[in-house]
């Protein structure tokens, strides 16, 4: 009944392993194991056979199915995992975990604009809510073919017109991600818009003035780095999200992972100051799961002096002056030292 669409296959093999009823053994290509579960899973959603004359279903109008959120533990949601084989943790967003709100939130229609600073999580969380999502990473050079399709040359030497993960996403009823969205050039954007409103359709011009209908499942979310040069959220992008939520770095959940405690000290020491305006640059999240990576390579020295020297470098010497304080002794820049 999935027959050959990928975004429904991958939900239901990611919905089994969410439930314990399989394995995944691989992420690229994906790949999935069943166990001795899966059996019995199996005999629990076996669906009833087409009556003889009936018409088949349309297979890419299937609602994709989100795996539903792992039981809480000791009060907690379990950690979710991502298409790469991380683990996401995840947070309050309206007393709920932010993975089952924007789920909440998509099954509603509701778009939802996710910014903040870069390394703060957003395109994880977006990942872990949505097995069965396209991402467009954006930037100042996407085109509307990017986004709808566009024609290419192929191996006879003739040209077929291969769609994008925009018509990809509608007619399959994925999720879509517009990741730093707001360096498109909003002429590129206007042509996503017709996809978010009532219409649910847009009009494939350059292949004939095809008409696209989205089918249900079909979601747009988009992320947002507010201090990126270039990133201007136009008043027309903002009107199609309902739903704007700031995201930050959890140093919590930093200090959870094991992370070096005097590294997620200094973070939230340089966030005061950014906060302040002393300095514009703070490590977020994706900075201190880097420095805990590096002091386990090269020890915490090394990590330092490279906490340091990420940093901008109108803030380094502030930056530089935070860490000494913190450990005691003086820190440069990470740099090369004498021949050996």
């Amino acid at each position: 009944m999935l027959g050959h669409s990928g975004g429904a296959v991958g939900n239901a093999c990611e919905t089994l392993v969410c439930r314990g009823e399989a394995e995944r053994v691989g992420m690229k290509p994906r790949m999935y194991r069943s166990t001795s579960t899966t059996a019995t899973a199996a005999q629990r959603a076996v669906p009833s056979p087409p009556s003889p004359g009936a018409t088949p279903p349309v297979l890419h109008q299937a609602a994709p199915q989100t795996p539903a959120p792992p039981p809480p533990s000791n009060g907690r949601p379990q950690p979710v995992t991502r298409p790469n084989g991380l683990q996401y943790h995840p947070r309050a967003l309206a007393q709920l975990p932010d993975v089952e709100a924007l789920r909440k939130l998509r099954e509603a229609q509701v778009a939802v604009l996710l910014y903040g600073p870069p390394g703060t999580g957003k395109t994880s969380l977006i990942e872990a809510a949505f097995p069965d999502l396209i991402t467009v990473a954006g930037d100042g050079d996407t085109t509307v073919g990017d986004l709808i399709g566009e024609y290419t040359q192929d191996a006879n030497g003739g040209y077929e017109f291969i769609y994008g993960p925009l018509v990809n996403a509608m007619q399959e009823g994925r999720a879509l991600l517009l990741d730093d969205a707001t360096l498109i050039s909003p002429k590129v954007l206007a042509a996503l818009y017709p996809a978010m409103d009532g219409r649910r359709q847009i009009q494939v011009k350059a292949h004939k003035g095809e008409t696209i209908t989205a089918a249900d499942g079909f979601y747009v979310i988009a992320g947002h780095n507010p201090g990126v040069h270039g990133a201007v959220l136009t008043e027309a992008l903002a009107s199609r999200f309902s739903v704007q939520i700031q995201v930050g770095s959890d140093y919590d959940l930093a200090a959870s992972l094991k992370i070096n405690r005097t590294a997620v000290r200094i973070a939230r020491n340089i966030a005061l100051h950014q906060q302040a305006g002393d300095v514009g640059w703070a490590p977020q999240l994706r900075e201190l799961i880097a420095f805990q990576k590096i002091a386990d390579v090269l020890g915490t020295e090394a990590a330092f002096a490279n906490l340091v020297g990420i940093a901008p470098l109108e803030d380094r010497d502030t930056v530089a002056e935070i860490v000494t304080k913190a450990i005691g002794r003086p820190v440069t820049a990470l740099s090369l030292g004498r021949q050996l």
